[in-house]
């Protein structure tokens, strides 16, 4: 599949969830041509920007990034959302681990703590990686690397 189509389409059936969010995407012109379960990568995009959305003021923006990195794509979602202590870095992935922000009403931690861990779980199906790291300027990046498979990287349609 085209990874950059994918990514197109999950902004699209997320539109009314963005439609008063900045959204800004860096995708590659020519196609990411990569072996993957369509529907599961696309529930992997949904949660990361869905986080994203959650956890970012309103006016801040979201980007949405996808890139070659040798045999890999690599894909990002970086929100400007609350600082994660880098204790609980590692744990995001967890399954029920859930970071308290002092933002939300009574502190008390936002949604049900399985997205991310499904993410990995669906992303380490496909062979790739998960990861995130803190935004200097605030925020979090979210990580995914996939392998590109045995198709290459072309330009064009498939």
């Amino acid at each position: 599949y085209s990874l950059t189509a994918l990514i197109r389409d999950v902004l699209v059936r997320l539109e009314p969830l963005l439609e008063d969010r900045i959204v800004r995407t860096h995708l590659p012109d020519d196609l990411l041509l990569v072996e993957l379960d369509y529907l599961q990568v696309d529930q992997v995009l949904t949660n990361l920007i869905e986080n994203a959305v959650r956890y970012t003021p309103s006016e801040s923006p979201i980007d949405v990034s996808a890139q070659l990195d040798g045999e890999h794509v690599v894909m990002s979602v970086a929100d400007r959302g609350p600082a994660i202590p880098p204790a609980d870095l590692a744990r995001i992935f967890d399954k029920f681990y859930r970071v308290i922000h002092g933002q939300h009403p009574g502190g008390y931690p936002m949604g049900s703590g399985l997205g991310l861990a499904v993410c990995k779980g669906l992303v380490e199906a496909h062979g790739g990686r998960i990861w995130a790291e803190l935004r200097d300027s605030g925020g979090l990046i979210v990580f995914v690397e996939l392998p590109l498979g045995e198709q290459e990287h072309e330009k064009g349609e498939m």
